[in-house]
């Protein structure tokens, strides 16, 4: 796990690399063990490292491989490189490391950009071929490791974050229309290839993109389950279980692959409890679990230790406990939304982030939950969804899913800020129009994993404890447990409530308790319910010299929220106002004018 970042030039020039170096020091966080440079000719390739498998300087980085003739900078984690590199060394490739950097370099050398296909992992990186000067680029299947991209007709640059392109220079910071739509609809979701800013994209998940010396370029997406059945697939629950709880296991085996020790975050909901009770099977001794928790606000509860509790005493882990006071939420705020590569509404990245603090003191990698509900149809709205019929598939999704209408967010905006179309609903109705969804289910799942997942919550993870070099991985991420919940039987995971195929295997492992509990949430009560200081923090930013200058919002709109803010909701609940003082403060944070 780490941060990459680079330049490549089209127009004859040497590459900045000031610029890279400022880049690559902006991402100090995400590798604080290691740092290098690399250039030849119209490329410069930067590295931070976190050192989580081989820490021994042998697989540094840049990584030259002088007898391939390759550089490389990678970004994540390969779960299967031992046995690739068992492959490749049979097809007689020679190693000088133990990484599994070099078994991509290896495999690059050996496949070309198809290399992909045989990783299993999380991963983002940059490949240079010294002879040709082709750069290429890839993304994991699920795009849980990001790579954001900026360039003009001179010049490429790529980094793990962002503000590491930001701090390199020469980027358009113009607002994006059609980002903002997303934004304000989708509860701060912005799918790739956009961002917020005009000149910043993101290369997209499962995504190869080949770059030639003249700036030309090609892209390949390598992956795309079918969300279809086969009839020999059957939908008898109990097949589907035991398939789905092999799979599982699998996915969280491959996951405890480090040369450090590795740690559970564990809120006591099903999903991190189920990767517990899979650890404890597979006989993982003294594992490491944590657990946050905040003062409750309003008589919202603000944290789920009895839950948590109930799992480290059943499976004898060395649990961690941490309450956070609210007069730490200002504070909090700002270092979580200073850690954002782009802004985000979901109140929990400030538990992230005051958790991934606590717990980088003890372990460098973690798992963790996240898209369970997305992979397994978890969320309360699916059902509604489901009950549509193909055709109808993309209304009922903008109905059950989308924060407020497009002629909502037209009054949320100053007028020269609102896009010239319903750019929202019409991006759901071109993704759910391609073949290969059976169902109404089958197209909101896909849509929701394949493309809006990635930028929350997949980010959200991945910017919270990379802030402070902690390395989460995501077994219900895994790309052949997604494969297999793409063709389960809609009607197994909508059962019980949500995730009943999860549920079942449960039951037969949790406290009942732990399965049968009503879904719950990273609470983060001062935040949800704007209670102070979280308000005076909103209010100040919503009308700082900045805001009224850049003229982002309406501001009689923005009066009317401050007038009244616990009235002001989207249609799921979540607060207007904090939607809006977010991509403020956020833009602000990093002086985008």
């Amino acid at each position: 796990m780490c941060g990459l970042s680079g330049e490549v030039r089209f127009d004859g020039r040497r590459p900045d690399l000031a610029a890279v170096e400022r880049m690559t020091d902006e991402m100090g966080e995400r590798g604080p063990d290691g740092r290098g440079l690399w250039s030849q000719q119209s490329v410069a390739l930067g590295h931070r490292r976190l050192r989580i498998i081989d820490l021994s300087e042998n697989a540094a980085q840049p990584m030259i491989d002088p007898h391939l003739g390759i550089t490389c900078v990678f970004n994540g984690c390969i779960y299967n490189y031992r046995e690739l590199r068992r492959r490749l060394e049979g097809l007689g490739h020679l190693f000088f490391s133990d990484s599994d950097t070099e078994v991509l370099v290896k495999s690059y050398g050996q496949w070309g950009p198809r290399c992909v296909e045989h990783l299993v992992g999380m991963f983002a990186f940059a490949l240079v071929e010294h002879h040709t000067g082709r750069v290429v680029l890839g993304r994991d299947r699920l795009g849980i490791k990001p790579l954001y991209l900026t360039r003009d007709s001179d010049r490429l640059r790529f980094a793990s974050s962002l503000p590491a392109l930001l701090a390199g220079g020469g980027v358009d910071t113009s607002l994006d229309p059609v980002a903002l739509h997303q934004y304000l609809s989708w509860h701060g979701t912005v799918p790739a290839p956009r961002t917020v800013l005009s000149g910043v994209h993101k290369l997209p998940q499962a995504t190869v993109r080949v770059v030639e010396q003249d700036g030309t370029s090609r892209d390949h997406c390598y992956w795309q389950p079918s969300y279809t059945r086969r009839a020999e697939d059957g939908s008898d629950p109990v097949r589907w279980r035991e398939a789905v709880h092999e799979a599982l296991r699998t996915a969280v085996r491959r996951r405890m692959v480090a040369d450090v020790p590795v740690g559970v975050l564990l809120s006591g909901g099903l999903d991190s409890s189920l990767i517990v009770a899979l650890l404890a099977e597979e006989g993982q001794g003294d594992l490491a679990t944590f657990a946050m928790g905040f003062e409750s606000e309003s008589g919202e509860e603000g944290d789920e230790f009895r839950y948590s509790d109930m799992i480290a005493r059943q499976f004898s882990t060395a649990h961690h406990q941490f309450m956070i006071a609210s007069d730490r939420l200002p504070t909090a705020l700002e270092t979580a939304i200073g850690a954002m590569s782009e802004p985000m509404v979901s109140h929990d990245a400030v538990a992230f982030h005051l958790l991934a603090e606590q717990v980088s003191k003890d372990v460098k990698v973690v798992l963790c939950g996240q898209g369970a509900d997305e992979v397994f149809a978890g969320y309360h709205w699916y059902p509604r969804i489901a009950a549509a019929g193909r055709p109808d598939a993309p209304d009922a999704y903008a109905d059950a899913y989308f924060d407020r209408t497009h002629r909502d967010v037209a009054v949320l905006l100053h007028p020269d800020r609102v896009a010239d179309h319903d750019a929202s609903r019409h991006f759901v109705h071109a993704h759910m129009a391609a073949p290969g969804a059976q169902s109404a289910l089958d197209a909101a799942l896909r849509l929701d994993v394949h493309a809006l997942m990635a930028d929350d919550p997949v980010k959200r993870v991945d910017n919270m404890t990379m802030a402070w070099g902690l390395e989460a991985r995501v077994p219900f991420l895994d790309q052949e447990l997604v494969e297999l919940a793409a063709a389960c039987p809609p009607e197994l995971k909508l059962a019980q409530d949500g995730k009943g195929v999860l549920k079942d295997i449960g039951r037969r492992i949790l406290p009942r308790e732990i399965v049968d509990r009503p879904k719950g949430y990273f609470p983060v009560p001062a935040v949800r319910h704007m209670a102070e200081p979280v308000l005076t923090r909103v209010r100040d930013a919503l009308t700082a010299p900045e805001a009224r200058r850049r003229r982002l919002f309406d501001q009689d709109r923005v009066a009317e929220l401050l007038a009244d803010p616990a009235r002001h909701r989207t249609k799921r609940g979540a607060s207007t106002l904090w939607q809006l003082a977010s991509l403020e403060i956020w833009l602000q944070a990093h002086d985008i004018d």
